[in-house]
């Protein structure tokens, strides 16, 4: 029998780069410190330790699965390619002047975010087609080569291209492009037609703008990567995590960067729903908490909510529309500045505030003794008792609790005259109702009681803060699940081959063309099937229908799914019914009499996710025994205790713990507090369960 192939999963985050080597049911992990100027030096260093520890050679991985933060840090820290935008005259400032909406309409100094590109760096053409895609004015062949001309002497890097209403014609847009491509032959360039091709000019030209932002920076990533890694001996393919939740080669990535910018959390959330998967949980509630930010998911039916559009760099937290709109397949979560490294201080009226600012990889929080002196939640945590110094990433990076102390001191405690371990104390609970208070409002805007669920936690940060959290938010379950300090990078090895197309074509329900509706989805299934295959020649694709349908005048859709018979025979009865249900289920109500429209088709290829095993249940068989205690600062009681502490890998199924208690592992630490009890399962995994719900 041959042996199972060898795959590796790669996370780089803002402050740890975490690799998952899985050969089988063999699973092997290390966390490095992420190398910001040249992040495949730690995937490199990883790479060597993760293989030692497994005692396999470099070359016996077969697959190598990534997924990064490096496109998002690009776009929130505005550091891209020198990039011009070509678009239709008269709507040069689109992505300046935004919706007009205003997030916040009680601030009088409300400053709204300032576009990727400066207005001379938009450029415009004579050229105008209407919304049915017929053509008002022409597009002049010479005035685009003019203007490549005045590109060629800006000395551009890249360029993006989105004309008005090109998402129903493209002609325009492909004749810019090849014009471009025949005289700047070194300049990138990004069509919306290809990038996002949807309707509302705004969030298409902003998509096909950071697209091209970022798009020299990711492929000379990409390139330096692919070429290490042949160096040192991995020749094996390369697929990077899309933000959709599946996974797309690199060749595919390096031309659409712009669906790699949630790869990272995205990767957390396709683990957690294989886990619900395996405990036939169907409300889950994803957290998932690494050392620069905490991301939230809302899971039902062991499947991650998606969305069209979503936000990067929002300027004001929990506001829609104070950060900067793209629009792809995604999937949907709230992501806030609340990580192991995210920085506190003490504002003007005396309030501790807790990041979105990380101490990142470098210097890192003052206990790593590399240079940083302001306090983040890791000082706090290792304050409080919650974290080893000497065992923290495996013993990999010996922690300072001396350090942490003075820079709490500084910071925070001094200038609220508050002793060390109460300012560690009111950092954490900051931080902490950050989190609880993001899921609130992400529970609330989907219409859903958090009380219901169950929360599977994950990330180096997450175990750490998951049962406070819990206490906060009313969730009486709690998974930990086994490899939770490297979570995402699992998750990268569980997702699926994937791509979804998407296409804006207005249809009103009263005037359905079957046969045009049976077109646009063939179409797309081609074009998504086409980039699956490009992964993977030889596995079966599935293919997912979706349309978004609104009322007529209704501002935005929902996403309807639909099997497969209806997108193959479109019958308007189906549709109706199904955007009936799903209304009603979403607001409660339909509304009789009102036109239904559809605004976007959409077909996601994907290749098949292997069926979870169902896990066994397991009797409760009493505490292991420990004689090592730590003290520990509990939360909930507002007191210090003596925790009971435990290893993890020394656990068998069914032992229990009650809180206070500390089960330690090499890359985070699961904290049971004194509300808490935690019992092992059958497949590894930690379940924390508030007491009065025990059984």
């Amino acid at each position: 029998m041959p042996a199972p192939s060898v795959r590796l999963g790669v996370d780089i985050g803002g402050t740890f780069t975490d690799l998952v080597l899985e050969q089988g049911d063999l699973r092997h992990s290390v966390k490095v410190l992420t190398t910001p100027k040249a992040p495949e030096e730690a995937i490199v260093d990883g790479m060597h330790r993760v293989c030692a520890k497994a005692g396999l050679s470099v070359s016996a991985i077969a697959q190598i699965i990534h997924g990064t933060t490096l496109a998002t840090n690009a776009l929130i820290e505005r550091r891209g390619a020198k990039t011009a935008l070509i678009t239709t005259q008269g709507f040069r400032d689109v992505i300046e002047m935004r919706t007009e909406s205003r997030f916040e309409q009680y601030d009088l100094n409300l400053v709204l975010p300032e576009p990727l590109l400066p207005r001379n760096r938009r450029y415009t053409v004579a050229e105008r087609m209407d919304a049915r895609g017929d053509v008002l004015i022409p597009l002049d062949r010479a005035e685009v080569e003019a203007l490549a001309d005045t590109l060629r002497e800006g000395d551009y890097q890249s360029v993006a291209v989105g004309l008005l209403h090109s998402y129903v014609n493209d002609a325009h847009e492909r004749l810019i492009g090849q014009i471009l491509a025949d005289r700047l032959p070194g300049v990138m360039v990004s069509l919306s037609c290809d990038v996002s091709p949807q309707m509302r000019e705004y969030e298409r030209f902003n998509t096909t703008v950071a697209n091209a932002y970022i798009k020299p920076l990711m492929a000379s990533y990409l390139r330096r990567l692919a070429g290490r890694l042949r160096d040192e001996g991995a020749d094996c393919p390369v697929f990077l995590m899309h933000s959709g939740g599946g996974i797309i080669d690199i060749a595919t990535a390096a031309e659409f960067p712009v669906r790699l910018v949630e790869s990272g959390p995205a990767g957390g959330a396709v683990f957690a729903a294989d886990i619900a998967a395996r405990h036939g949980l169907d409300r889950v509630l994803s957290f998932d908490m690494g050392g620069t930010t905490a991301k939230i998911c809302l899971i039902r039916n062991q499947t991650p909510k998606t969305a069209r559009v979503f936000e990067v760099a929002r300027s004001y937290r929990f506001k829609k529309g104070s950060g900067m709109p793209i629009s792809i397949p995604v999937i949907d979560m709230v992501e806030i500045g609340a990580g192991g490294g995210s920085l506190a201080h003490v504002d003007g009226i005396r309030q501790i505030r807790v990041g979105p600012e990380s101490a990142g990889s470098e210097p890192g929080p003052a206990c790593y003794g590399r240079g940083g002196t302001r306090p983040a939640v890791t000082d706090a945590d290792l304050t409080l008792g919650k974290l080893d110094p000497v065992g923290f990433a495996g013993g990999t990076i010996p922690l300072d609790p001396v350090a942490s102390a003075r820079a709490l001191e500084t910071s925070v405690g001094g200038p609220l005259s508050l002793p060390v371990m109460e300012a560690a104390w009111g950092l954490a609970e900051v931080v902490d109702e950050n989190m609880a208070n993001a899921a609130r409002v992400h529970a609330v805007e989907n219409g859903e009681d958090l009380a219901e669920y169950t929360m599977i936690a994950f990330g180096g940060a997450a175990p750490l803060h998951a049962a406070r959290l819990c206490e906060k938010l009313g969730i009486a379950r709690c998974l930990i699940p086994p490899g939770a300090g490297v979570g995402s990078a699992i998750g990268f090895l569980r997702a699926p081959f994937s791509f979804e197309a998407n296409r804006s074509v207005f249809m009103k329900m009263s005037r359905f063309d079957a046969d045009l509706a049976g077109q646009i989805f063939a179409e797309l299934q081609d074009e998504a099937t086409r980039f699956v295959r490009s992964c993977d020649a030889t596995a079966p694709i599935a293919a997912e229908f979706r349309v978004y349908m609104r009322y007529a005048g209704q501002g935005w859709e929902i996403p309807v799914p639909l099997p497969a018979d209806a997108a193959h025979a479109p019958d308007p009865a189906t549709f109706l019914a199904r955007f009936a249900a799903d209304y009603a289920r979403l607001f409660g109500r339909v509304v009789d009499g009102m036109e239904v429209e559809i605004t976007v088709w959409s077909v996601n290829a994907t290749t098949p996710v292997a069926i979870a095993a169902p896990v066994a249940e397991v009797a409760a068989s009493g505490a292991p025994h420990s004689a090592r205690y730590r003290n520990m600062f509990d939360a909930g009681s507002g007191q210090e205790h003596p925790a009971r502490l435990y290893e993890r890998k020394a656990l068998v199924p069914g032992a229990t713990m009650d809180g206070p208690a500390l089960i330690t592992e090499d890359e985070t630490t699961i904290v049971v507090s004194s509300s808490r009890r935690a019992i092992a399962l059958a497949d590894g995994c930690i379940a924390m369960t508030a007491w009065g719900d025990l059984p």
